[in-house]
């Protein structure tokens, strides 16, 4: 596990500054505090931070071949690197460490840029060719590993993060307006596009290559096919291959040179992962787990009962308001955009815990995505069927009413807000709608117009193109496309945030059930298998039955909560309120003073539950703090909130 990050001028005569290279290294010491490597080679240089996981006394990077024609710097993990280094060696191939780096080297010199789909694992790696004077540059398929990249047709930069480009002194840092109505409606933005201006993504399961003639070539070397097979199988046969393939997955994933353990919330995901490792390993596994001082938004007491079933090591560490709060500068920073969901904070909390113990720890993320495992996946289901008979049964014009009379009453949050979610306020006929704004908008199209200033709102970005050009592009029946389209943008977040906190604590993290062979096997289980009444993952209930106590494999999902609802019907809403409305945030010009003062006055009215919208709102105005302004106060040791309040927790951002 490492960053990386490198310099390439497309003109052979400037020559890579090191200074410049070194700044942007050291932007992700906290990648890699176990070593550091820099490689220039006239106008162009690979550095790296590495986290020794592997082959700790031989793995440094930047690696080289045999004749020094080629060099790598590489973050990841290659699960079948020593499958593949047996083959390679019987082509003549000669290894000098035991590290999978190598691996990837050897196969770049046999298959050239196809030696990505030979690899079993996580990773983003680039390789310069000296001979040929090309870069090549490639990231896995579901994206565990994130990397970015920046051109300006004259010099490629590219980084495990964003800080790490923004480092160099050829890059400002400038407010990508045009995707803000993504950002407000979704947290992320899914294409390749980012924050930033000039720095994109490369995409999941894309390669990249440039050279001195060739100006950027992007390809897509793999994508998941979401195709009902002809040939079905009875029920138990898509349970026990699953079983099989996931226990592959998790023992591949327990391979390390240095301590190993699994964030465990005692939610069925991470608990599978738990129990298998432990029958891998036949001893017990460090486990971690976070929580609240709040019980009713603490999965504790379930996490410890998985513990006590495997006989694990386990820890624990609870997280109060006031750490919460005064963590979100800092975590921005790591994640170099806006957090989009308040569990990235609880997440590097259990992270920095784990790094006392371990360097390693897998955990459940993937199986939602894969395995129709969100309730929302169900509900849709439904609630498009039902959509199907009540427009078949009403008029436009009757529906448009019905929808009026639900949104002017004065119906209780809770209850507008489950009416919000069916077809009676949703329009069926337009899936952004029907879906997205139903369970991912924080602020829909619509809404934004009464929220954003007149002068920007043109140049905002349609907030749900991103999205849809994945929905577009999917295939198959409803299921396989709502899958599809959240393995391609939602779980894209997620896996960011997951790399991002536990890197930020210096610490790998990896997830079995994302193993490429699993997904693929996954894409395959009828949708009659996948979801039962509202409830999805009845493969791996089944799958998991002899591992956990029923109790934990049925219980209700509770999704990694946090107290923030809580939070905000109390005090700290007053200084939330406060950051979004003084004159720093207003002289922004992006948003209306009144309709902040409307979201607040709802919220505190109880007429609407405005959590996500003000946590949204909040986040994006800390990042611009953070990256706009250069403000680090976590570096000064500045407290970022003060004063005590009703609810136990500071609610004074500073």
């Amino acid at each position: 596990m490492c960053g990386i990050c490198g310099i390439f001028h497309r003109d052979s005569n400037p020559r890579v500054e090191r200074s410049a290279l070194a700044a942007m290294n050291m932007q992700i010491v906290h990648r890699g505090p176990d070593d550091e490597g820099m490689f220039i080679d006239g106008n162009v240089g690979l550095a790296m931070r590495r986290l020794s996981i592997i082959d700790v006394q031989s793995g440094h990077q930047p690696m080289a071949n045999e004749d020094q024609n080629l060099w790598i710097v590489y973050n990841g993990e290659i699960y079948n690197h020593q499958e593949l280094r047996n083959g390679l060696e019987s082509r003549g191939h000669r290894y000098r460490t035991r590290s999978d780096t190598e691996a990837i080297l050897h196969l770049y010199e046999e298959y050239g840029a196809d030696c990505v789909n030979h690899l079993r694992g996580m990773f983003a790696f680039a390789i310069w060719n000296k001979r040929e004077r090309r870069l090549f540059v490639a990231r896995d398929r579901f994206g565990i590993k994130p990397l970015y990249y920046w051109h300006d047709g004259k010099t490629f930069l590219f980084g495990s993060e964003i800080k790490s480009i923004l480092a160099h002194p050829g890059v400002r840092t400038e407010f990508n307006k045009t995707v803000l109505a993504e950002y407000l409606a979704f947290g992320y933005i899914a294409g390749p596009a980012t924050l930033f201006a000039g720095i994109q993504k490369l995409l999941p399961g894309h390669s990249l290559e440039i050279s001195e003639t060739i100006h950027i070539k992007i390809q897509q070397y793999w994508d998941l096919a979401f195709e009902q097979g002809t040939d079905e199988h009875p029920r138990d046969y898509y349970v026990n291959r699953y079983r099989e393939l996931l226990e592959e997955s998790v023992g591949s994933h327990l391979m390390s040179d240095v301590p190993l353990g699994v964030f465990l919330s005692g939610g069925l995901d991470s608990s599978v992962v738990a129990a298998l490792a432990t029958r891998a390993r036949g001893r017990p596994i460090k486990t971690f787990s976070v929580g609240y001082a709040e019980d009713a938004f603490s999965e504790l007491p379930y996490a410890r009962q998985v513990a006590e079933h495997i006989s694990s090591e386990h820890h624990e560490v609870r997280l109060s308001c006031d750490e919460f709060f005064a963590a979100l500068p800092e975590l921005i920073w790591h994640e170099d955009e806006p957090l989009v969901w308040p569990s990235s904070v609880p997440l590097y909390f259990v992270s920095r815990l784990a790094r006392q113990h371990v360097t390693v720890v897998l955990t459940g993320e993937g199986a939602d995505e894969t395995l129709a495992g969100y309730t929302r996946y169900a509900f849709t289901l439904k609630n498009s069927a039902a959509d199907s008979l009540y427009r078949a049964l009403t008029s436009a014009s009757l529906r448009r009413l019905m929808r009026e009379a639900i949104n002017r009453s004065h119906l209780p949050a809770n209850l507008q807000r489950k009416l919000d979610h069916t077809f009676l306020i949703r329009d069926g006929a337009a899936w952004s709608s029907f879906y997205f704004d139903n369970f991912y908008s924080a602020f829909t199209a619509d809404e934004q117009k009464d929220l954003l200033n007149d002068e920007i709102v043109d140049g905002t970005g349609d907030p749900y193109a991103g999205s849809m050009n994945y929905w577009n592009k999917s295939s198959g029946n409803i299921l396989h496309r709502l899958l599809y389209t959240d393995i391609k943008t939602y779980l894209g977040e997620l896996l960011m945030k997951q790399d991002q906190m536990s890197m930020a604590a210096s610490i790998e993290s990896r997830v079995p059930f994302l193993d490429h062979r699993l997904v693929e096997f996954a894409s395959t289980i009828p949708e009659k298998y996948s979801i039962k009444g509202l409830g999805g993952k009845t493969i791996l209930k089944s799958a998991a039955k002899d591992l956990l106590p029923k109790s934990i494999i049925h219980r209700t999902k509770m999704g990694f909560p946090t107290p923030w609802p809580h939070w905000m019907a109390g005090k700290p809403l007053d200084a939330v309120e406060e950051r979004l409305l003084d004159s720093r945030s207003l002289e922004r010009r992006l948003f209306k003073a009144e309709g902040i003062l409307h979201l607040f006055s709802e919220h505190r009215a109880r007429r609407r539950d405005h959590g996500n919208r003000i946590w949204r709102l909040l986040n994006l105005e800390l990042w611009q703090r953070v990256f706009l302004d250069g403000e680090k106060s976590w570096q000064s040791g500045d407290s970022s909130i003060s004063h005590a309040s009703r609810s136990g927790c500071s609610h004074s951002l500073t």
